[in-house]
């Protein structure tokens, strides 16, 4: 098989991630400040959250909670935030996840700050003239400046990088909050949260970390006012029923330390090996698959080699639906992708493809140079096949 959908779940997994699961497992349990065997040792936790500090550009480390994925962090960070005064509204791009649009539109605390839509092209750019243009849009409805804005780092869709110089300016110069999702950037592609001056950032575990499922966190700046998600037991001050004065604990409950083990492992291996060099690879397989597609008649491909480093691309056949496509691809060459709309909605507006969705495909470090072609060779059989059928 060839798994090309990294993008959703990045696989395989380095063995030394498998071995952290494994190990952990085999372990006497032990939880963060509730018992005697992890007092004894540098704890997981915060050893993942040094690595993740250095990995992410984020010299406060201490400052990085765990979750169980960008779901549940983007859930806390956006419906726990402090954005002012009622009806100052949040700024967020066509790009964005349904991790992010959902909260937005659905959390009851959120529906006295407005949301604005800032448009993007067809690749997924987001340019300083729809940043204005959105910002004087949510001040003519509001009539209040917008407090924050969110912006996907990398789409899922079509792999646009966006400029995070040009989107820290333009939130300096308009006072905003930067709330960074690099839940498909993190791993692959260079993140530098303190740089950027970011207010929070929000990442997920089982991508381009090469951790497992179910694993996570986000970063948010202190001083702050974040109000949890999730209240619970935490195993320090348990006789504290009620917080005062912000100090909020954001990791409640039993931890996922098989999974944070994982992550740690997967941010090792990516620290090791180093994002230039994972981006490169990647990047040249990327190169392969527009090139390659790009001499096939009859496949449409969104985005181009030059505008979009991520490494993911949305493509369709002439005359074949995305999700047909996927199927032949999977049943008929033991290729794995992706067709739909891939949980980002608005995207598919700007690329005019809403009603159909696109065939996803999406590389990771271990992708070979043997799988990009055996897929281009398939998807050259089958636009070949479409044309036979005209």
């Amino acid at each position: 098989m060839i798994y090309l959908n990294n993008a959703a779940t990045s696989w395989p997994k380095p063995s030394s991630v498998c071995e952290a699961v494994q190990a952990c497992l085999m372990d006497t349990p032990a939880s963060q400040f509730r018992g005697g065997s992890a007092i004894l040792k540098k704890d997981t936790e915060e050893r993942c959250r040094e690595k993740l500090g250095k990995l992410l550009g984020i010299h406060a480390h201490d400052r990085i909670f765990f979750t169980s994925g960008a779901t549940e962090s983007l859930n806390t960070v956006l419906c726990g935030l402090d954005y002012g005064e009622e009806r100052r509204g949040i700024l967020a791009t066509q790009t964005e996840h349904n991790s992010v649009l959902r909260p937005l539109m659905n959390q009851p605390v959120l529906k006295k700050h407005p949301v604005t839509i800032i448009s993007c092209l067809e690749n997924g750019a987001v340019t300083r003239k729809a940043l204005e243009k959105g910002l004087k849009e949510a001040l003519e409805n509001t009539g209040k400046n917008p407090s924050a804005l969110i912006v996907n780092h990398c789409s899922n869709v079509t792999g646009y990088v966006q400029d995070m110089k040009l989107i820290g300016n333009f939130v300096r110069e308009n006072n905003l909050l930067l709330l960074v999702d690099v839940s498909q950037s993190a791993g692959c592609i260079p993140v530098d949260a303190d740089s950027w001056r970011a207010d929070g950032v929000i990442f997920t575990g089982h991508k381009s970390l090469l951790g497992i499922q179910g694993t996570g966190g986000f970063f948010i700046r202190k001083g702050l006012e974040l109000k949890p998600l999730k209240y619970g037991g935490t195993g320090r001050n348990s006789q504290q029923l009620t917080y005062e004065d912000g100090d909020y604990e954001y990791e409640v409950g039993t931890q996922n330390l098989p999974g944070i083990r994982a992550l740690l492992a997967g941010v090792e291996f990516v620290l090791e090996t180093g994002v230039d060099r994972i981006q490169e690879k990647e990047e040249r397989m990327m190169k392969l698959l527009y090139e390659g597609l790009g001499k096939i008649p009859g496949v449409q491909v969104y985005g181009s080699f030059a505008e979009c480093k991520g490494p993911v691309m949305s493509l369709n056949f002439q005359g074949l639906k995305a999700s047909d496509a996927a199927y032949i691809l999977e049943n008929g060459y033991e290729i794995t992708v992706r067709a739909g709309l891939h949980c980002s909605p608005l995207i598919h507006e700007a690329m005019g493809t809403k009603n159909s969705g696109t065939v996803r495909v999406s590389v990771s470090w271990f992708t070979k140079e043997e799988e990009i072609l055996a897929f281009l060779e398939a998807a050259g059989q089958i636009a070949v096949s479409l044309r036979g059928a005209d």
